[in-house]
């Protein structure tokens, strides 16, 4: 018979490209009552071939993991392993990685700039079942969907769809890699670029990316993590 999660220790996977604040976090979790540290991974692939062997509820994802990537790695956790909670933990916190992170599934989203007790707190938080959301992130989030301004206000009347094309081909992505990840034709990317020119009054990839920049869509190229 199993033990019931609130009578045993949470069971963490850290999944972190950066060694030293992965060994990091593990100690301080380990330290924490209540709070077990499972295993620990490198890259999504790694974390993926750690999860059953170690079953873990949580896994601690950072946004930037090398390998799968921590949107894709989170995703393939929630579907491949239903009972694992994913706690994404990073420095990034434009708004097309929290949405996607959310979309993939993640229950929370924190930031590394957080003390450790928030991020006890979050790992708690989440294995009970609720979401937690960095204060800053919380705060973007609350304007996008239920603030002042309506959504398609923040981004200039483009719709969800027409948004998730802009941001991807901001971050490098041809036409037909868009069309790859979201299942659609490349005359159908085609039509979605044009409408987001004709709508911002935009030309060419350059502008698309100085705009998805100023509105916190993607990061600005070479900053630091």
């Amino acid at each position: 018979m199993s033990v019931p999660l609130s009578r045993r220790n949470i069971r963490v996977l850290i999944a972190d490209g950066e060694t030293l604040l992965r060994s990091g976090l593990a100690r301080v979790l380990d330290e924490t009552a209540g709070i077990d540290v499972v295993a620990q991974a490198a890259d999504g692939a790694e974390a993926l071939d750690l999860v059953p062997a170690a079953s873990p509820d949580l896994a601690i994802v950072d946004i930037k993991l090398p390998g799968l990537g921590g949107i894709e790695t989170t995703r393939r956790i929630v579907e491949e392993f239903p009972g694992v909670q994913v706690l994404v933990l990073t420095n990034g916190h434009t708004d097309s990685t929290v949405v996607a992170a959310m979309r993939a599934g993640a229950r929370g989203y924190m930031l590394k700039s957080s003390s450790a007790d928030a991020v006890v707190a979050g790992v708690r938080a989440v294995t009970a079942g609720q979401y937690v959301l960095a204060g800053a992130v919380a705060d973007r989030l609350a304007m996008m969907l239920t603030g002042n301004r309506a959504y398609s206000d923040l981004y200039d009347g483009l719709t969800p769809r027409e948004l998730e094309v802009l941001t991807m081909i901001a971050g490098g992505n041809a036409y037909l890699q868009v069309a790859i990840r979201m299942q659609i034709g490349q005359k159908t990317v085609r039509k979605y670029v044009s409408h987001i020119y004709e709508k911002l009054a935009l030309y060419g990839r350059a502008q698309i990316t100085m705009y998805a920049v100023r509105k916190g869509l993607v990061e600005v190229a070479g900053a630091d993590r």
